[in-house]
């Protein structure tokens, strides 16, 4: 009993100790929390915060008196989390790395885990045991390669959009091991079924042999390279599917290990033979461009030379460099500019003009007679960018004629004097003839006056157009009793046939205005047309008829007939139609002309009806007076 209470009488001081020893264990533990790195806080029972460590007021930067104290609700991101968070901590779980945003002062917000249980004591929420841990950058990261999966998604997506709408296809080649990877779209573009497993030989084979060796060398050489380098050409291939020759191009990047050596090849392959032969066509077309003899231009719709060709400098002297990007109407002569700008406006409408003679200035001011064919310039949406110009200079042609027209209108005035003399003198034989009633002598005259009355009638056709062209044919309009002028016309047609017979229809009380003689001429020509391509007789009708304040008259006959191909050119001057029937009626191919510039001069225009083996009508409308 004395040794323990001896013993009792000794522990103070050791109890001090231990005591001592504690309390230094206690405060290396407090600071252990207080300053650990690791966020910590307690909340009660109402969610307010009772306590938190340095760290955790460092992590959302408040001070201890704005954060110890206030409920836990006002630093959470998001209610709904928190609201679960304490129901579960109610509820006595415990949460291990909740993942919950958290509010800083300076309203930035942090991504945390928390871990977290309650202390109880008697059943009782005294406070929650939280632990925080910032991971706020690793899931910016994530959200980061989320982002860069999505958008490496969408951009596979649009290549895959891209690939498809322009019929590309990809490739990958391993030389190591030979493999030839093609996608469904290659195999479709090399001429191979889906599906079917292609190496480097097999592509190989289907290449032109004109270009097999050189894809052959110029892949071997890409694939030893030694940096990374993209690799483009353009090759034939015969299609195996069809035995087709089709223009592929090919482009293709080295992948490289770090050695040096090249690991695979991949790229792209496109059909171009569309592409080629449209290059092929337009080298064609420029080649013909510029060799033409044609001047030949184009505009845009300022009417500025977008185009001016090796030709067009030779006939108007600019050069191109001179022109292109200049109006167009420098090159034209003050009184045909009101003309050709009426012609672009028909052309942009639609219309095409060929072979219009017009004159056009050069640039030492002379002035040239050309030939002119307008078209429309479209873009390939199919819009109007401009106006093409052939232009041929047409000047010693015009010469020719000029001179044609001379030599033809003086031998014409050289043949019509003793024309005239000879009718003269058959006429008083025929005279003295019919007055001692010999018939022999009358048939003989009368026929050789009918003869020369064909042959003055040709020589007047010849000074009508020559007249015509120079512009010196007049036309006296007046009005006149069509009626006569028609009987007039039929009954020395009628002189002319015993074949045929000629039949008026219609032509009574009608009053035209116009020139008698001419309009008398244009009827005649139409007559002896129809009695001369009516080689075998029968019935001509002339006819008149009234339409909407106009008289149209018309001739028809029962002859040969004209094809629709020499119906587009008979009112060219000189033309004739060139078959046999055709060609065994006398004339030289101007009566048309004349008939046709005569009623143009009228404002009419001469038309036909016509089919072969059946017969022809010709008909033109004159204003009623």
């Amino acid at each position: 009993m004395m040794k323990e209470l001896k013993q009792r009488q000794e522990n103070p001081a050791v109890r001090e100790e231990k005591i001592q020893a504690l309390q230094s264990r206690v405060d290396e533990l407090t600071d252990f929390i207080e300053n650990a790195a690791i966020p910590l806080h307690r909340v009660d029972k109402n969610g307010y915060i009772t306590w938190a460590n340095q760290a955790e007021l460092d992590a959302l930067g408040f001070r201890k008196e704005e954060y110890i104290g206030a409920h836990i609700t006002d630093f959470h991101a998001d209610q709904h989390v928190i609201d679960d968070i304490l129901a579960r901590l109610s509820n006595n779980e415990t949460l291990h790395n909740y993942p919950a945003r958290l509010k800083c002062k300076d309203g930035a917000i942090k991504h945390v885990l928390i871990s977290s249980n309650v202390l109880r004591k008697d059943e009782e929420f005294l406070h929650t045991r939280c632990f925080t841990r910032d991971v706020t950058e690793l899931v910016t990261e994530m959200n980061r390669k989320e982002r860069l999966l999505l958008e490496l998604e969408e951009s596979e997506a649009r290549m895959k959009m891209a690939i498809s709408s322009t019929h590309m296809g990809t490739w990958e080649y391993t030389p190591a091991e030979s493999n030839l990877y093609l996608s469904p779209e290659a195999l479709g573009i090399l001429g191979f079924s889906h599906g079917r497993a292609i190496d480097y030989a097999g592509f190989l084979k289907i290449l032109h042999p004109e270009e097999r060796t050189r894809i052959h060398q110029e892949l071997n050489a890409s694939v030893k390279a030694v940096s990374n380098e993209i690799y483009s050409t353009k090759f034939k291939i015969i299609r195996p599917s069809d035995q087709a020759e089709r223009w592929l191009h090919l482009q293709g990047k080295i992948t490289l290990k770090s050695a040096g050596g090249s690991t695979r090849f991949i790229g792209t392959v496109l059909d171009i033979t569309e592409a080629v032969l449209a290059e092929e066509k337009n080298a064609q077309l420029l080649a013909i461009i510029e060799s033409s003899n044609d001047a030949i231009i184009s505009i845009n719709l300022e009417g500025l030379i977008t185009s001016w060709n090796a030709a067009a400098e030779e006939i108007f002297g600019f050069s191109q460099h001179e022109v292109l990007g200049t109006p167009a109407h420098h090159m034209i002569p003050a009184d045909k500019q009101q003309e050709l700008s009426g012609l672009l406006s028909r052309v942009a409408a639609g219309e095409d003009i060929h072979h219009l003679e017009t004159r056009l200035l050069t640039k030492d001011n002379r002035t040239i007679d050309v030939a002119i064919t307008l078209s429309q310039l479209k873009n390939p949406a199919g819009h109007l960018i401009g106006f093409s110009k052939i232009i041929r200079d047409i000047t010693e042609k015009k010469q020719e004629e000029q001179r044609k027209n001379s030599f033809i209108a003086m031998v014409s005035h050289e043949i019509k004097t003793p024309i005239t003399a000879v009718t003269a003198y058959l006429q008083m034989v025929l005279q003295k003839a019919q007055k001692d009633q010999d018939s022999f002598y009358i048939n003989l005259l009368s026929r050789a006056d009918v003869k020369i009355k064909k042959m003055t009638a040709m020589v007047q056709d010849f000074l009508n157009v020559t007249r015509l062209e120079e512009g010196k044919l007049q036309i006296i309009k007046k009005q006149f009793e069509l009626s006569s002028m028609i009987h007039e016309v039929a009954e020395e047609g009628q002189f002319l046939t015993t074949k045929h017979t000629i039949n008026i229809l219609g032509c009574d009380d009608l009053k035209v205005y116009g020139d008698k003689e001419k309009l008398s001429h244009v009827l005649s020509n139409l007559l002896s047309n129809a009695i001369k391509y009516s080689p075998n007789g029968g019935y001509i009708f002339i006819k008149c008829e009234s339409l909407n304040n106009k008289a149209r008259i018309s001739v028809t006959d029962q002859g040969v007939g004209i094809k629709k191909s020499d119906q587009k050119r008979i009112f060219e001057r000189f033309y004739r139609v060139n078959n046999d029937q055709a060609q065994a009626a006398s004339g030289f191919g101007i009566g048309l002309y004349l008939a046709s510039e005569i009623l143009a001069r009228h404002n009419s225009q001469l038309q036909i009806n016509s089919k072969e083996g059946v017969g022809s009508t010709f008909f033109f409308d004159l204003d009623i007076s």
